[in-house]
């Protein structure tokens, strides 16, 4: 399981090397020691592994514009952003908003919908379109992004945003633009490492009509 080195370290066979002290008539207390912890350590690498192979790698997403054939996905997202934001608008208006988009891709905008290697939706990001006077151009405010639970942390909603990014310059847009809660953290850890600039200029307010 290991080997003592004459440095007073002990190396395991994958060159993982560990504290060792192994003093005379001590060397029981000590193997005791050490098994359990080489245990644990062995336990924790496996546990890492299977999270790092639970969620999808950037390599392994395919990222398109949904259409109709994707609903039947893409609501159950739609329901777990929403539910996310503690609103509650219908199914029926989730959907109806969908195919708007779906009918209008030029003139409204897009849902892009993020699948797994096995297939399985795992997250959405809708882009809707409209101008900037000030800076004379076209933009697409990237309006909802979201990942399942289950696919955080391995790269789909970094994914999802350069997809959006990709569609913008493909529309003839200059900028992505995006809104997120002041206490969402961890949306702001994503966007800053994808290189996106906080705005202080602005102030955003709604008025129900």
């Amino acid at each position: 399981m290991y080997e003592p080195l004459p440095d007073g370290t002990a190396r395991e066979r994958d060159e993982y090397v560990v504290p060792f002290d192994r003093p005379s008539g001590a060397h029981h207390v000590w193997s005791s020691r050490f098994l359990r912890c080489w245990r644990s350590d062995r336990r924790r690498r496996r546990l890492q592994r299977r999270r790092r192979a639970s969620v999808p790698r950037m390599g392994e997403l395919d990222i398109m514009v949904a259409g109709e054939g994707d609903l039947p996905e893409l609501l159950p997202l739609l329901r777990g952003y929403c539910d996310f934001y503690e609103v509650n608008p219908s199914d029926e208006e989730l959907l109806d908003m969908s195919r708007a988009l779906i009918a209008g891709p030029d003139r409204e905008g897009i849902q892009l919908i993020a699948r797994d290697a096995s297939g399985g939706a795992v997250g959405f990001a809708t882009i809707l379109w409209t101008w900037s006077t000030l800076s004379a151009s076209r933009i697409g405010v990237m309006n909802d992004l979201f990942v399942a639970e289950g696919a955080r942390g391995g790269g789909t909603a970094d994914a999802l945003i350069e997809a959006c990014a990709e569609r913008v310059r493909a529309h003839g847009g200059t900028d992505l633009e995006w809104m997120t809660a002041h206490d969402n953290r961890r949306a702001q850890a994503v966007y800053e490492r994808v290189g996106g600039k906080r705005d202080e200029r602005w102030l955003s307010y709604s008025l129900g009509v």
